[in-house]
């Protein structure tokens, strides 16, 4: 790794400069230099001083790093704003079905906080013993396998579309598909073989600890997945965000990674992820949870689709920009009326 500071600011934008290393032409020209390493890639410092770059005006530097940078503004209040979601579901799952916050409040003869009369009437005011410890009366102890199947569809040599749009462990990451690349079926990687539809979650079950998992939301149902991962298909819609909370906790992650088999390759068979315990509730609780949360997943599937879109359209910008082929003054505008 090298790290290079800007000498004379009034000929080079530092924030330009870092738009400029991280752009797809500039790494692939810092590819093909590095090259000819025997066991990596290297390039001396020598010969990185003789690495071309493009150097506009500064006052253009400056206002292209200002267009990059508003997109880049634009697409962590987005990823801020989906945390934001994601930690209230999760909050709102873990008061209902792990400490039944409702139900203690009922035992206690207390109205459940933030609760409506008619949901705190959805649930019981008395806990009965199970495998788990206490649980609400009239739920049971059961799985994800109950709740969802496992690996519904998956594509064959006989039966398949023309393309995929793939996704892979390796671009799956916290709930983020980071990137979704298209295939002819013929020419994609064996592996890709896993149907996906809306409302599906995906978690990887190859180096499972890497928390590559995700919620397949709407306008998503294109997309083909790895075998890498197990693909919970819920039998009914009400499941969809219980099932992908449930599956993705750190509670269940953590369960996955210590049952990981292998050392080079540490893994688990698919089944182990549908067998996942899980308390469920009596179906008129998980509609109410699905009725609240399921808004905050459409939101969070909306901005993570922007995100993609605004990450390709930064990139796209800089060489484009650079060049003279988009003007500076007009694409400004166009942030400005969009963002």
């Amino acid at each position: 790794m090298t790290y290079y500071r800007v000498k004379d600011q009034s000929k080079l934008s530092n924030k330009f400069l870092k738009y400029y290393f991280d752009s797809a032409d500039f790494q692939s020209t810092l590819g093909s230099w590095a090259g000819g390493g025997s066991t990596r890639a290297y390039l001396s410092i020598t010969n990185q001083h003789g690495l071309p770059i493009i150097l506009p005006p500064l006052k253009t530097q400056k206002a292209i790093a200002h267009i990059l940078g508003t997109l880049d503004d634009k697409i962590e209040l987005n990823r801020r704003m989906n945390e934001t979601l994601e930690a209230m579901a999760q909050a709102l799952f873990k008061s209902w079905f792990v400490d039944f916050d409702p139900v203690k409040s009922k035992m206690e003869g207390r109205q459940p906080e933030g609760m409506d009369a008619a949901t705190a009437a959805l649930f019981p005011d008395k806990l009965v013993e199970s495998e788990l410890g206490l649980i609400p009366e009239g739920w049971k102890v059961g799985s994800l396998g109950d709740l969802a199947k496992l690996n519904a569809k998956s594509w064959t040599k006989k039966r398949h579309p023309e393309t995929v749009q793939y996704v892979d462990l390796a671009n799956t990451k916290n709930g983020v598909i980071e990137q979704v690349v298209e295939y002819d079926f013929e020419e994609a990687p064996s592996r890709a073989r896993r149907a996906l539809f809306e409302g599906d979650t995906i978690v990887g079950t190859v180096r499972p600890g890497n928390r590559s998992y995700a919620y397949i939301g709407p306008g998503d149902t294109r997309l083909t997945g790895s075998t890498g991962f197990a693909v919970l298909t819920p039998q009914e819609k009400l499941w969809r965000e219980l099932v992908y909370i449930a599956a993705t906790c750190d509670e269940s992650i953590e369960r996955l990674a210590h049952l990981a088999d292998g050392a080079a390759y540490p893994a688990v068979k698919p089944n182990i992820v549908a067998e996942t315990a899980v308390v469920i509730p009596d179906k008129s609780v998980g509609e109410a949870f699905h009725q609240i949360v399921s808004s905050f997943f459409a939101q969070t599937s909306a901005q993570k689709k922007q995100n993609i879109a605004l990450v390709q359209s930064r990139d796209a910008l800089l060489p484009k920009l650079i060049s003279g082929e988009l003007s500076v003054a007009e694409v400004e505008k166009q942030l400005e009326s969009v963002l």
